[in-house]
């Protein structure tokens, strides 16, 4: 049973992560083409708003968790603190050196999934999964 829950709770996190994805990939264009905003810009912009939505609703319907609001949007923070200076780094070199600015941010956006799941189920939301009221 407890093997099924992390399946779902996985393929849940998954299926909102892609919604996330969208928001990045639109707000990326949108700013790399309508706006011609140099890649970190377009970037971080579209990170954020991607991380905004992707810990709101992960939060309410994939973990279910009570935990205070402040300290785990705090602990996604220090996620994004090391990963956000690593990407745009990492994504920039890749940029200048001609990969195309699309692949470089496919490869960050499946690398922030795997990476974010691993570390918001084992370290935001560790023992607090499922303590949310459902009957709100």
């Amino acid at each position: 049973m407890a093997k099924s829950k992390e399946l779902i709770r996985a393929v849940k996190f998954t299926l909102i992560s892609i919604s996330a994805g969208i928001v990045q990939a639109l707000s990326f264009t949108l700013l790399n083409e309508l706006l011609r905003a140099n890649y970190w810009f377009a970037y971080l912009v579209s990170l954020v708003l991607s991380v905004l939505w992707n810990f709101t609703i992960n939060r309410k319907f994939t973990f279910k968790s009570a935990n205070n609001i402040k300290l785990s949007m705090l602990l996604v923070a220090l996620f994004y603190a090391v990963f956000t200076p690593v990407s745009t780094y990492l994504g920039h070199l890749a940029e200048s050196a001609g990969v195309n600015e699309y692949i470089v941010l496919a490869v960050s956006m499946i690398s922030n999934l795997i990476l974010e799941y691993l570390y918001t189920r084992f370290v935001v939301y560790r023992g607090s999964c499922d303590t949310a009221n459902q009957s709100k």
